[in-house]
């Protein structure tokens, strides 16, 4: 049904403390292996702004580092779980056998996130069902199929609006001046810690911090409301790890393929 192979990451440990700052300037990001460049989410094509992303691991977090070229860096949403998706964002995704995890982020550090769960699944004996942060009841939730008309095999998903990462930190670094329509930047990058803790639920048996070798499926994406010659994007252009096939990042049979190495970034290569 997704003929695309997805693409495969080594994330290695890193060989000291990370401040979470944005600039991604520490001699672990420095040797850390990048993603190849995103492409369009539908066709594969190249985008048109340089977007590449890199992980790193240590016994506290998973770090992500996003790098976006962009000559005009702006937002407008300030608010926690803001409509992200509807402006300039970068995204993340990790998978699990019956949930994921959704986190969004603009060039002002404003953070959506969602943790989705399988509808099939949320039934008693299930992990998630009685949970008072999963009560459709009484939390925030959508209900969500497909998007950009696909609809996933697997059916409806609840999304749980009101779930925060514990511990989660993140933070932005703007290579120009944001929302100055006068001046050309450079683009911006992003640095995310998100404790192990965290992936409890979506940890499927495996072992939290990872052992050598082990696989999770992770993807990240951003999304672009302006095109190449200013004009406002409805839908937004979306760019991908890899290739879905569909206007749809939320696809976990497409995730890249993300194993864990307990060597330190840099060293033995």
């Amino acid at each position: 049904m997704y003929p695309f192979e997805p693409a495969r990451y080594t994330c290695y440990r890193a060989n000291g403390p990370l401040t979470i700052d944005g600039k991604l300037n520490e001699p672990s990001w420095l040797a850390a292996p990048k993603s190849t460049p995103f492409v369009d989410i539908v066709t594969g094509e190249p985008a048109w702004f340089d977007t590449r992303t890199a992980l790193l691991w240590d016994d506290e977090n998973l770090y992500f580092g996003f790098w976006a070229e962009e000559n005009d860096v702006w937002g407008t949403l300030t608010e926690r779980d803001s409509k992200i998706y509807e402006e300039n964002d970068l995204e993340l995704f990790i998978g699990a056998q019956d949930a994921y995890y959704e986190f969004e982020m603009n060039a002002l550090n404003t953070v959506y996130e969602v943790f989705w769960v399988w509808k099939d699944i949320f039934l008693p004996g299930s992990k998630y069902f009685g949970r008072p942060e999963f009560d459709p009841a009484t939390q925030r939730t959508m209900v969500l199929d497909g998007v950009g008309g696909h609809v996933h095999e697997r059916g409806e998903r609840w999304g749980f609006l009101d779930w925060d990462y514990p511990g989660l930190r993140t933070a932005v670094h703007v290579d120009g001046v944001v929302n100055r329509r006068d001046k050309t930047d450079r683009g911006w990058t992003a640095e995310l810690a998100f404790p192990w803790k965290g992936l409890e639920l979506l940890r499927d048996g495996r072992s939290l911090p990872p052992k050598d070798g082990d696989v999770w499926r992770i993807d990240c994406s951003r999304f672009e409301k302006i095109g190449r010659n200013g004009e406002v994007l409805d839908p937004c252009a979306g760019w991908t790890w890899n290739q879905h096939g569909h206007y749809d990042s939320h696809i976990p049979e497409v995730f890249p393929y993300v194993t864990f190495s307990t060597e330190v970034v840099g060293e033995g290569r």
